[in-house]
């Protein structure tokens, strides 16, 4: 069977994390760099080259250091890709830059206008608590809009019970996957015509008339039927999408241990056996590493 992710969009990837991390400039000189980058590879490449960008965005690169201004920067770059996923589909879309207390993009159709954040997580990463999905930070930051939206990488998200889906069905915050993204971004590619706008809404509508519930599986069961409902073409762009999710959570979890072995590997190569030791406790390498390996997709795509 011939992969979705081919050896040129890894290499692209790997591209962009050193670019990232090489990053020395202003902060928001340096986003509006990487927008216009992206813009231009996206004219060039069409949209398969987004939803690439999308199908492997969602972990933080292991080779960042933690609270670092590339982390800060990779964060920025989900924005940008969630903006530019949304201005694709036909809305309108700004990414903020340099601001607290608000959520980092609003998006805007005719009839209504969302705010919406990117998360990205690093595999190693063992415990995520709510706070970490910003749910009731995004109600807050709706000022007047009617929905918000937290787009994840599905693999990182609870998949079992979560108070995380009792507070998105509650306050009308929708709680979405790349996954999800890069399967409506093909679906339009392929139906030019459809009017998406009614589609993001219907999402949204269907999320708000859920049950109260921490119920992982029932949260997505609704989501994942609204969206299957809208055509039988839809199917066949499903099961593409399962089988991309596979391989970028596979892909993502060989960068990842890739970057800890080497750091080990770095660590190793010390004099003195003692601090070494240390260091390797330090840095948890072997913990995170026994973390990544098991990052699995999850059923709920």
């Amino acid at each position: 069977m011939t992969n979705i992710i081919d050896q040129k969009v890894i290499e692209n990837r790997r591209h962009w994390v050193n670019k990232i991390k090489n990053c020395r400039g202003n902060f928001a000189e340096e986003a509006q760099k990487i927008e216009n980058q992206l813009k231009e590879e996206i004219k060039q490449g069409g949209v398969n080259s987004l939803i690439a960008h999308l199908r492997l965005c969602g972990n933080i690169p292991e080779c960042y250091g933690h609270d670092s201004s590339e982390e800060k920067l990779y964060s920025k770059y989900t924005d940008i890709l969630l903006s530019l996923s949304y201005e694709a589909m036909g809305f309108k879309s700004l990414v903020f830059t340099e601001r607290s207390d608000s959520a980092d993009v609003e998006i805007f159709a005719p009839n209504f206008s969302f705010i919406a954040d990117a998360k990205a997580f690093r595999l190693s990463r063992t415990a995520k608590n709510q706070k970490d999905f910003k749910i009731q930070a995004m109600d807050n930051w709706k000022r007047g809009k009617p929905y918000a939206m937290v787009v994840c990488p599905i693999y990182q998200l609870p998949s079992r019970s979560s108070q995380i889906y009792q507070q998105g069905i509650t306050r009308n915050v929708c709680i979405f996957s790349y996954s999800h993204l890069a399967l409506l971004l093909n679906f339009f590619t392929i139906k030019n015509n459809i009017v998406t706008e009614d589609i993001i809404q219907q999402i949204f509508e269907v999320i708000s008339v859920l049950n109260p519930s921490k119920n992982a599986l029932d949260y997505w069961f609704a989501l994942n039927r609204t969206i299957l409902n809208l055509s039988e073409e839809i199917e066949d762009l499903w099961k593409t999408e399962k089988q991309a999710l596979i391989e970028s959570t596979k892909i993502a979890k060989e960068e990842a241990l890739y970057f800890l072995a080497l750091e080990r590997e770095n660590i190793m190569r010390m004099s003195h056996d003692e601090p070494i030791k240390e260091l390797i406790k330090l840095n948890k390498i072997d913990s995170r590493m026994e973390k990544i390996k098991s990052i699995s997709e999850n059923g709920l795509f």
